[in-house]
């Protein structure tokens, strides 16, 4: 049983406060992605699981066991650092091995364990080569390799692909989810990518500012933002934002009438993706400024009523600059927020 308890964490440096009484649980076996950009206490974090960084205060659990007290080698857990972190003077089985060398095992345990991570990670052809004869891909794969080898209760990530090529990230994506997932271990992976957060996530823990923002699935994350911070940094592009005045019958927004929250301040946001856009014959109308012809898809950044406004629409529709559109939101994807907590209203 490997659930994680997070409960009260604070870290401060001097006068700056990493992170801000944080509480978070992270079921036994599940992949719990911290997400979030540079400086919001993601890495804090998981170093304080990890036992590399003492909290200011708080508690961290592992199982029915209190980790924040001990040090690292006595917690049950491994680690897989941004920058590999693989011998070069060793083999890469030795590299694997590592670990379970110190340890002490017995040969004939090494041997089966080392062989079953390697197959695992496709590098069973590789293990009589130094590492410094690897690709960087191959490199992280020994990382995985000899942190599975450990059998921990938990696997702590830091960014570990963030030094691949796009091509291979996506690959290693879906070879990480599908290893991890029959290792039957916790999972805490930190990274500032969202795709790599929406693809392989059980659950996502979107950070901002020492603070867990919203803790959800990716769907949930993505399709019902809890804060306004949160539709803003997930999705590529971001949700569009547009102010919005209480009227007879229900929300003005940029002289279009929609149905909208009942117990709300008199002036709040509206906010829907780009995807959710698309032509109508009635709708906002939209100023285009910029057309990117993306394949799949064309993204058309234009405004409305002053504001910034993206849509995604259909490859075969490639307006000019300075044609006027008109947009209409699908109605059940439009969500609300108050300009003044940030939070999403119903």
């Amino acid at each position: 049983m490997a659930e994680i308890r997070i409960r009260g964490v604070a870290k401060s440096f001097g006068s700056f406060t990493a992170l801000h009484e944080v509480d978070l649980t992270i079921a036994d076996r599940e992949f719990m992605v911290l997400l979030g950009a540079s400086g919001c206490g993601k890495t804090t974090l998981l170093r304080i699981i990890a036992g590399l960084e003492t909290p200011t205060k708080g508690e961290v659990w592992i199982g029915d066991r209190r980790v924040d007290g001990l040090p690292p080698r006595e917690r049950g857990i491994a680690m897989v650092f941004q920058n590999y972190a693989v011998f070069p003077h060793l083999t890469v089985f030795e590299n694997i091995a590592f670990g379970l060398r110190m340890k002490k095992m017995a040969q004939a345990e090494v041997d089966r364990r080392v062989t079953r991570t390697a197959e695992l990670m496709h590098i069973e052809q590789l293990l009589k080569r130094y590492s410094g004869q690897l690709s960087g891909g191959q490199r992280q794969r020994v990382a995985v390799a000899r942190a599975l080898a450990m059998e921990p209760e938990v696997i702590l990530m830091d960014e570990p692909l963030s030094n691949l090529d796009a091509l291979l990230r996506m690959e290693m994506r879906a070879e990480l989810k599908g290893v991890l997932a029959a290792s039957n271990t916790t999972t805490i992976y930190v990274t500032h990518d969202q795709v790599e957060a929406m693809s392989m996530a059980d659950r996502i823990s979107v950070m901002n500012g020492g603070r867990i923002v919203q803790a959800a699935s990716p769907v949930e994350v993505y399709r019902n933002p809890a804060a306004r911070f949160v539709g803003s940094f997930i999705g590529n592009p971001p949700m569009n934002f547009l102010p919005a005045t209480r009227a007879p019958g229900g929300w003005e927004v940029a002289g279009r009438l929609f149905p909208g929250p009942a117990n709300a301040p008199d002036r709040i946001e509206f906010a829907i993706r780009p995807e959710d856009i698309a032509p109508a014959s009635e709708g906002f109308t939209a100023t285009v400024r910029v057309v990117e012809p993306l394949g799949p898809h064309t993204l058309v950044t234009a405004e409305v009523q002053g504001a910034l406004f993206r849509a995604v629409l259909d490859s075969d529709s490639l307006p000019n600059p300075g044609d006027r559109l008109t947009l209409a939101p699908v109605p059940d994807r439009v969500r609300w927020f108050d300009p003044e907590t940030q939070k999403a209203l119903t």
